[in-house]
Formats: C-alpha cells, structure tokens, sequence
C-alpha cells in the first residue's frame, strides 16, 4: 500500500523535524514547508493527501494559503493554531479549513484527526476520479490557481478580484458549463442570482485581456441562456 502524503506548513523548525521523524514513524510519506508561498508550490507539485497548518507564517496569513489550495483542491486541511486564538481558528475553518488542532497538542490527538482526515481524502478523490491540475495552460495564456495568477505573453495579466473569481470557476470546471446563477451567487454572494447583465459585463473584460480575439472567444464560451464554459483546448 503506498504512503499517504502529508504536507507539514510550519515557520518552526523544531516543530517541523519532529513532526517528520513521528508522522514518517507512522506510515506517512512526509513533505515540509516553511513558510506559505513554499506550501502552496510544495502542495502543487506534489498533490499531498492531506495539508497540516499552522496559521502563524512568516511570509504571508494562514488563511491566504487555504484560499489558494481551495483555489484547485478539496484536499483535507487541517489547521494547527494557539489554544487562545479562536478568532483565527474560526476564520480558517471559513476559508475552507477542515479541522483544526490547538497548540500544544499530543501525536496521539493529532494521529487520529490524520486518519480521519485521510479517510476523507479517499472519498475525495474517488468522487473527483484524479487529482486536480493547479496550473491550466492554453496556448494564449496560463493560469495559476495555486498561486492566483494568470500569465500571458511572458507577463502578468492584471485582473480585479472579481474577474479572478468568475474566471477561477469557469476553470476549476473547465469544460463543463458553469450556469449563470452559479456564477452570480458563488462570485457576488448568495443574495445574488438574477443580474445576468454583471456576468456579460465581466465576460466582456476578461475576453479583451485573455482571449486573441475577443469577439470570437476560443477559450471562454457563451452557452446562450444558460451559462458560460472555459475551454483550454479547442
């Protein structure tokens, strides 16, 4: 049976190695990271079946890491935060955390929310059938949902927060259609469902800065009176 993967997020180094030496002591293949923008590459490249992290990074806030892993995976996370910072724990678990564990914490507490979470993890992939791909590229432009970026012409692009999201849906499920009450309640929030004119609007933008030729999309395509759908190869 091969090793369940298990990314470790934490600027202690000390915590770190201990966690490697008990998690590998237990059947687990173990990846460290050190900081966020090193976790989020480390989960890309590696595809972990189970992310643990400490909320304390040095580079950047632990949320921001669980919002580019959600950005491409459903991957279990499990937060790692100070016993009296219940207002962080809350907002991971709101960004999309799965579980957390209170500093200090004993293996055995942290073992069993492990095989709980990996347990998840299986269902996880059976119900996606394989891993998501984190980095989509077309022959016009790339975009990276770990690191939130697109990329075309060796620059780039510089998209507002709402062209990134509409466009990170319709990517997440690239070739399937994202129906226009999806789009409006997942990227404007759940009041939202009728204003269809906002979706046209940002189609419009995100085609003239991502699309060769705008008035005939290639990549990001109009289902008249549905929806819209993302193409990376047509």
């Amino acid at each position: 049976m091969t090793a369940r993967r298990i990314l470790v997020v934490d600027d202690d180094l000390q915590i770190l190695r201990a966690l490697r030496i008990n998690l590998t002591a237990h059947g687990y293949h173990v990846i460290v990271a050190p900081d966020g923008r090193s976790a989020l590459r480390a989960a890309a490249d590696a595809h972990p079946d189970v992310v643990v992290l400490d909320l304390g990074l040095p580079d950047m806030d632990g949320t921001e890491v669980i919002a580019g892993l959600r950005g491409w995976t459903r991957m279990p996370i499990i937060v790692l935060t100070a016993r009296h910072a219940s207002g962080a724990m809350v907002k991971a678990l709101d960004a999309g955390a799965d579980d957390y564990v209170t500093k200090p914490f004993g293996m055995a507490e942290l073992l069993a929310r492990l095989r709980a979470a990996v347990r998840r993890s299986a269902v996880w992939s059976a119900d996606s059938g394989a891993a998501s791909e984190p980095v989509v590229e077309t022959a016009a432009f790339t975009v990276d949902l770990a690191a939130k970026k697109v990329i075309r012409d060796g620059g780039n692009v510089r998209l507002t927060p709402t062209e990134w999201g509409v466009l990170e849906l319709l990517v997440r499920h690239r070739g399937k259609l994202v129906g226009q009450r999806e789009l409006l309640r997942t990227v404007w929030g759940p009041s939202h469902g009728t204003e269809t004119n906002y979706l046209r609007v940002y189609m419009a933008q995100l085609r003239r800065k991502l699309e060769p030729d705008p008035a005939h999309p290639r990549y990001l395509i109009t289902e008249a009176g549905m929806g819209y759908r993302f193409e990376p190869e047509r």
